[in-house]
Parts: structure tokens; sequence; C-alpha cells
């Protein structure tokens, strides 16, 4: 059975990301409508897919002959889109950055639950397939995280989608929520504790260009005793420095393990040691994790007892890294509820 959607906002990743996974489902999906704000985009989008252009989200999400609504772009709208599809009754599928404050994704969660659609956010970094073959290998031969680091380093200009709706101190909370959720994925709990730094330059306008959150995952009775997560994302080397961009770049995640640690770079490559030496896996034939993604979100819609959703762990998320920032700016360390 073929589900019938709508695709709201193309987004930067829609030619080299979405569309090929659209493409490659055809035999699961059936493009029916499209909306962009950029008219020609949409135009060329229909045509590709059969579809037929429409002005605006709420026509969109309306629509008789639309079950499920696929947001790649959701950033000239907001949380609008979402709330409309749970208006609707339509499924919804969160392909793009959800750069939502943490008081629109508590009405968001609430609306969704109320409503009772299925709702799926495209976290790539949990469903990479260099992620899901550490989770394999923790549970089957190098035992229990003890501490993760996590870092990311993105440019100060030129960052992907600024032109589409985001800004790039937009992007720059994106990624760090992702990093987050990766992290909480890897350790299969939430964390008990949180604290934050942060680092603002006045050449870059007073905005963040760094930020460091070590998440304590120990009972609540014995801080300090469990597994670490740290993670920090930067933006401090200008775009126009191509190559100190690219100089001894760090493994995207380190894990140290009961028994051996592993090294991670998305989507597909990890290397691992153990008492028998050196390991190395690359998973460059898994299919594409969007694609996975979007299986996984007919399999969802098509189950009429399903009701997933991933808004517990998008909150989840944008709640910790709230928290590291109040807790840097009173000197503390904030336990999580």
């Amino acid at each position: 059975m073929r589900t019938r959607v709508g695709v709201l906002g193309l987004g930067s990743d829609w030619e080299h990301r979405h569309a090929p996974a659209l493409r490659a489902l055809a035999d699961r999906f059936e493009v029916r409508a499209v909306c962009d704000p950029v008219g020609h985009l949409a135009r060329e989008a229909a045509r590709e897919f059969g579809a037929v252009v429409v002005d605006g989200y709420h026509s969109l999400c309306s629509r008789e002959d639309v079950d499920a609504v696929l947001l790649f772009s959701p950033g000239w709208f907001g949380p609008l889109p979402l709330l409309a599809a749970c208006a609707a009754g339509k499924a919804a599928y969160c392909g793009s950055d959800l750069c939502f404050q943490l008081e629109e994704a508590s009405i968001i969660r609430r609306r969704v639950e109320a409503s009772g659609i299925v709702f799926m956010a495209e976290l790539h970094r949990r469903h990479a397939p260099s992620t899901l073959r550490l989770k394999e290998l923790i549970a089957t031969g190098l035992g229990s995280p003890q501490l993760l680091f996590c870092h990311h380093r993105m440019q100060t200009n030129g960052l992907p989608g600024g032109a589409r709706g985001f800004t790039p101190q937009d992007r720059f909370k994106r990624e760090l929520l992702d990093l987050v959720d990766w992290c909480c994925y890897i350790m299969g709990r939430r964390p008990t504790w949180v604290s934050g730094v942060v680092h603002r330059r006045q050449a870059n306008q007073g905005q963040e260009d760094y930020e460091m959150l070590s998440l304590d995952f120990s009972d609540r009775e014995r801080p300090g005793t469990g597994p670490v997560a740290q993670i920090s994302s930067g933006r401090y080397i200008p775009e126009r420095w191509q190559e100190a961009a690219s100089y001894r770049p760090m493994a995207e995640l380190q894990v140290s393990c009961e028994s051996g640690i592993a090294f991670v770079d998305l989507p597909s490559t990890v290397v691992w040691f153990d008492e028998a030496g050196r390991h190395l896996e690359t998973l460059d034939s898994e299919r594409p994790v969007g694609e996975r993604q979007l299986s996984e979100f007919h399999r969802a819609v098509t189950n009429q007892a399903c009701t997933k959703s991933d808004l517990d762990d998008v909150y989840t998320a944008l709640l910790i890294v709230h928290e590291a920032a109040r807790g840097f700016r009173e000197g503390r360390r904030i336990e999580l509820s």
C-alpha cells in the first residue's frame, strides 16, 4: 500500500537526500502535493513526481488525497505546519531542522499526543550505520559505555540552510541538539545532571562560537560515579580558512567502554580496540539514512495500531541544552527532572 504524501518545504537537502529517497521508495510513497515558498522549485519538484503545487501549509494538510506530510524545510513556518498536521489528523515526518524553542516543543508534544498522529523526526546521527553498528558492539563485546567524547566543528559563515529560513545561530543550536540526542541514544538512557560552558566572541556579534556540555548519567544518590558524556560544538573557524577547517579532524565520537574503546565517523566508519587489537569496519553498502527512516515512517503510517512519536526524545534534548545554558548563567550544575 502506497502512502499519499504532501511535501512541505524542499530544503537544502532535497536534491541529494530527500528526492532520491522518494524515488527509491516509489513503491511505498506517492507524492500528491508540493508546497514551497520558492515557486519555481515547487513547480520543478511537482513536475518530477506528477504532483500539484499548493499555496500554503493549511491547504496541503487539509487535502483529502494526502495521508501524511513530509516537512523537509520548516524554517519558514516554525511549528505551525506541525500544528496544522495535528489538527488535520495527518502523520508528520520532519526531515529537516527542528529549530523550535522549548515552549514551542512543549506545545507541539501536547498536540501530537492529543491527536494520536504518527510523528517521526529525522535524527540522522542516531540512525547512521556506524551508530547502529556501535550499539551492536556495545551489546556483544565492548560492554557498557563509561566515557563519551563528542565534538563537532562548524564554519562561522556559509552554514547550509541559512538562506532558507535559518540563521547560523539556529543551525548551531540544532547541531548541539543532535549531538545531545546522539549521546543519550548511545547511552540508552537520559542524564541526571548537566553543566555547560559558553563562549561568545565579540567579533562574531556577541553570538556563541563555542558551547560545551557535560552530561552525568550517574544515579541521583551518587553523582560522579556513573558514565559521563562530554559534548562540544564550535563555529570559530571562518569560512575562508578552508585548510584550517580540515586540519587534523577528530573522530566525531569516541566511546570508552568496559572492555574496549571505539571511534565513530559518520555515516559509516567504526574503528574499535579491544584485547584482540585494532578493528576497522566500513559500512558503505548500507542504505542511506534518509531512505531507511522514510521506510520506517511508511511502516508506522500503514500500521493502524502504531502511534510512533520521536517528540519525547526531541523535547528531552532541547531541555538538556536549555538547562545547560541556565547552569552556565547561574554558575552551577543542574539536576534534570
